[in-house]
């Protein structure tokens, strides 16, 4: 399988690694530092350069059965064991990080004053929304829990990761916001710490600090249903410069 860099180190762009195998359309590698699509983010996008050659474009990254799968164009044609430098697309990672915990920090709000969980979230490069199963909701409500992400924003609180055994995990409702059927089949959860204020299971990538989020705007809410509301936001932080 392959060794996810990403889970420990959301900031890493550049790395070092083996081709373990080859198909049609891509490569598995023994370590990446590539997010592969899933929970609601999108894959990253970057660039491989194999065997010493010119790099290739990877176009969507998959977690498969085997492994990670770098789907590339061109088609791969280099053999098993070749080594190869990879680098992250850096302005589109951020983004997702960024938008990622602010998704957080929102289903911590909601959490903490209506009690309400997750039922879908979809993250982009230049917005998010969340669905929230709520009875009642409208613009007012909407704004109030924006108002109170940017509390949390400017109190630039750490943002940290860490690992529990799934069955601790899910003796904790408060850890597993989101419908626990789509809670990935694994034997350790990770966990996305804002300190202070909130702790999920995810496995996706999220900045270091809160304050990095910046200034949260709410675009505009949706009815998806008698119970179902979706919330759509953005923000515009400028991206440091990535390791």
């Amino acid at each position: 399988m392959t060794e996810a860099l990403y889970l420990t180190d959301a900031y890493r762009t550049r790395f070092e690694a083996r081709v373990v195998g080859v198909a049609p359309e891509g490569l598995l590698l023994d370590r990446t530092a590539f997010y592969p699509a899933g929970g609601g983010q999108p894959a990253d996008t970057g660039q491989l350069s194999v065997g010493g050659e010119e790099g290739v474009r990877v176009t969507d990254v998959r977690k498969t059965s085997e492994g990670i799968l770098h789907v590339v164009a061109p088609s791969p044609t280099r053999s098993m064991g070749a080594p190869v430098s990879g680098t992250v697309d850096w302005l589109r990672r951020f983004a997702h990080m960024r938008y990622h915990t602010a998704l957080h920090i929102l289903s911590g709000v909601v959490f903490r004053t209506i009690g309400s969980g997750i039922t879908g979230n979809q993250i982009g490069e230049e917005r998010a929304r969340m669905d929230f199963s709520l009875p009642g909701f409208d613009r007012a409500l909407a704004e109030t829990l924006i108002d109170g992400v940017n509390a949390v924003v400017r109190e630039r609180r750490p943002v940290t990761v860490r690992f529990l055994p799934r069955e601790v995990a899910l003796r904790d409702p408060s850890l597993v916001r989101v419908a626990q059927e789509l809670l990935p089949d694994v034997e350790t959860v990770r966990l996305i710490d804002i300190e202070g204020f909130d702790v999920q299971a995810d496995g996706g990538t999220h900045v270091a600090n809160t304050s990095e989020v910046g200034t949260v705007r709410l675009e505009r809410i949706e009815n998806k249903g008698a119970r179902n509301k979706r919330l759509y936001l953005t923000t515009d932080p400028t991206a440091p410069t990535p390791t």
